[in-house]
């Protein structure tokens, strides 16, 4: 077929006469859809008789134009990429079922409050089989490090970490002797995650280099948060396992300020790690980490990662103790 493809596209009553240019040579393809389309438009009457012929009519044309068949240049926009979505900047991982030899902590986690005795502490209970071998996939409140290294950082407390730490200015400390840390450290997951302390700006420092030890050492740490102050004064559920430095609190059953009011303390995997003094337990449900001969990830042990760690910056440990032992403790001064 050569010259001018006429297309009769009908509107109500009037018909509208359009020119489209084809080339001189058509494909056979074209020229028997073309046939095609010319029957249908003769046997048709209305707009949506006509419609789809002309669809089919231009298709063919475009076709043999460019030389590209119709159908590919569908497949080209169905392969079209999605757009990237933004990132959020609120962090917050996901809590899987199961990672290598951690799992999710179990649902009561936290939410069973314990009735406190006349000394002001729950009373010691044998401790959950699922905490038995206390092993709980870390779940992130900062992003871990896109690298899976160790990184630190050491600033000034930004106001709004202090507004949720337990920090007043009751404390025996000020705030701008204070220092905010970030530090990767290694879940029970195997994986690596970015904790946050608040700590002595005297010991701040010091405080990197034995969270490094750690980290290097693939010593497991659970949780590593600052806590508020309501936090710290709620009653017990006898499961908390919160690696931190401050806390603006007294010495257990003193009246004096504890190491921890200073930012010169660490509680190191307390659940792991607990503290027993006669009857009293705490946390109350860690009662068969005692076992000190039983070694298990997380637990500080005489002369293995953790103690050397801390001993390294001249730091005591509260498992030497003669009266009582603090296994999760470790501080500048011994106390």
């Amino acid at each position: 077929m050569t010259g001018n493809t006429m297309i009769m596209v009908l509107t109500g009553s009037k018909a509208i006469l359009g020119e489209m240019r084809t080339p001189e040579r058509l494909s056979s393809t074209a020229r028997a859809a073309a046939r095609a389309a010319a029957g249908v438009r003769r046997r048709a009457t209305g707009r949506a008789a006509v419609l789809p012929a002309v669809a089919v009519l231009l298709g063919c044309a475009l076709a043999a134009c460019s030389g590209t068949p119709a159908a590919a240049e569908a497949d080209k926009v169905a392969q079209t990429p999605a757009a990237v979505p933004i990132a959020h900047t609120e962090y917050r991982s996901p809590a899987p079922i199961r990672f290598g030899d951690a799992t999710a902590g179990p649902s009561w986690l936290g939410k069973r409050v314990l009735p406190t005795g006349p000394q002001g502490f729950a009373a010691a209970r044998q401790t959950p089989p699922e905490l038995r071998n206390r092993s709980i996939i870390t779940v992130d409140y900062l992003p871990p490090p896109a690298d899976g290294r160790f990184h630190a950082t050491v600033r000034a407390v930004p106001a709004d970490v202090l507004a949720r730490s337990s920090w007043t200015e009751k404390c025996p400390v000020a705030a701008a002797d204070l220092r905010y840390l970030t530090v990767g450290f290694r879940g029970f997951d195997g994986r690596a995650h970015t904790g946050e302390l608040l700590a002595n700006a005297r010991v701040a420092d010091d405080l990197v280099t034995v969270f490094e030890r750690l980290f290097a050492a693939d010593f497991p740490i659970e949780r590593m948060r600052i806590s508020s102050a309501a936090r710290l004064n709620a009653p017990s559920t006898g499961d908390q396992n919160t690696t931190e430095v401050f806390a603006c609190r007294s010495v257990r059953g003193h009246q004096g300020w504890s190491q921890h009011a200073y930012g010169l303390a660490v509680d190191l995997n307390p659940f792991q790690n607990p503290y027993q003094k006669g009857k009293v337990v705490l946390p109350e449900l860690a009662t068969s980490y005692l076992d000190r001969a039983d070694a298990r990830p997380g637990m500080a042990l005489p002369r293995e990662q953790a103690v050397q760690a801390f001993a390294a910056i001249g730091w005591k440990w509260g498992g030497d103790y003669r009266t009582l032992k603090d296994y999760m403790h470790f501080s500048a001064s011994g106390g």
